[in-house]
């Protein structure tokens, strides 16, 4: 079996596919890529299943060495690709030689890129996906220097012309938002700030939620919630008053109230959005 060898594993380096479905009654968050169609896209430029385990790299990229010939593509946030030194195209197959050294580099724009390689990180599943959750720890551990990754074997179903084209990092985040399930806990000037305020993005964002810095919500109801159900895109008031943003490796229940819900086809941009990007909430 062809095998990757991590040599830079950047800031923070998992594996991930489309998640784990239907196991939050568990207490398993979905997890997964969070720029789902940066996944997609790098995967139907190889011919792989559209949600074949791929590398999620955080601003710094990362590196590998594979011990046989395989063909890569790194997408989602542009970066500056080589092979053993000598710049490829990026969002492109590309091939790599065995021993050679592929290397994504930082970030020119958004947050996380995505590294796919023809046959997909063939990682250990668990309950049915190969996706590591941060929140809590199924999956492989986010990738070191040294790790050793299988490679899965190459589809034979046709690849995409690589002039696809790729979604650029948002220079200003606008999420759509659906009120409720908590939104009368709130003051109607608390919905009316958060519909028409002007947000940033927090560098305490994480693959758990998105935090915003900017104006607080304001609270019409003041006791405690018992912990309840949360959704992907659930936008959580906590104590500060400022609003999170649920990403894929959220929690499944919390007492906090959510003001509302950002549908999850909006979501990629959010995975995308740098810190101190400007961002918007509007009711549709």
């Amino acid at each position: 079996m062809t095998t990757l060898t991590v040599i830079r594993s950047g800031a923070l380096t998992t594996v991930q596919d489309s998640g784990r479905r239907g196991h939050a009654h568990l207490g398993v968050p979905r997890s997964g890529a969070l720029d789902a169609p940066a996944m997609r896209l790098a995967n139907r430029l190889l011919g792989n299943a559209p949600d074949a385990a791929v590398l999620e790299t955080t601003l710094t990229g990362c590196a590998v060495r594979p011990d046989r010939g395989v063909t890569v593509v790194v997408g989602g946030a542009p970066c500056p690709v080589t092979v053993d030194g000598r710049p490829v195209p990026w969002g492109a197959p590309v091939r790599v030689p065995a021993g050679a050294v592929l290397n994504a580099g930082g970030v020119s724009a958004g947050v996380r890129s995505y590294l796919a390689v023809a046959g997909g990180v063939a990682a250990e599943p668990v309950l049915g996906s190969r996706s590591t959750d941060l929140l809590s720890g199924l999956g492989p551990a986010p990738l070191r220097d040294g790790d050793v990754l299988p490679v899965g074997a190459p589809a034979r179903q046709a690849a995409l012309p690589v002039t696809a084209p790729w979604a650029g990092p948002p220079a200003e985040l606008t999420l759509p938002l659906r009120l409720g399930p908590r939104a009368d806990w709130f003051t109607p000037g608390a919905l009316r700030t958060l519909t028409s305020a002007t947000y940033r993005v927090s560098p305490h964002s994480n693959r758990i939620g998105l935090r915003t810095e900017g104006p607080p919500l304001t609270r019409a109801l003041t006791g405690e919630l018992p912990s309840e159900g949360m959704v992907l895109g659930a936008v959580q008031v906590p104590p500060d008053g400022r609003p999170v943003v649920f990403l894929h490796d959220h929690p499944t229940t919390g007492g906090y109230p959510v003001i509302a819900v950002v549908p999850e086809v909006a979501l990629a941009a959010a995975a995308q959005a740098a810190v101190g990007t400007p961002m918007r909430f509007t009711l549709g």
